[in-house]
């Protein structure tokens, strides 16, 4: 924990001491890194048996979980959007 922790602080150090650079490469790095993250997520999940033989009984709450949790960001989203949208015209 104090690992992951120590890197959150060093990246906003770095940030912090780069907040005068222009980093315009740096949101394709994060890109990429997001997408291997998830590819090596899929293969430990797709490697773990018990996940694997257990998704018939997970599936359905997963589905709905995963259905509520994206119509409630998208909920959220929109409600931010519509708060700062209306401050910026007054």
């Amino acid at each position: 924990m104090l690992t992951i922790i120590g890197l959150m602080f060093g990246g906003i150090l770095t940030g912090y001491l780069l907040r005068n650079q222009r980093l315009t490469w740096i949101q394709k790095v994060i890109t990429m890194l997001i997408w291997l993250l998830l590819f090596l997520l899929g293969i430990d999940v797709g490697g773990n048996p018990e996940i694997i033989n257990g998704l018939h009984q997970i599936g359905l709450e997963a589905l709905i979980i995963t259905v509520a949790a994206v119509l409630g960001s998208v909920l959220g989203a929109r409600l931010l959007w519509g708060i700062i949208y209306k401050k910026r015209n007054v």
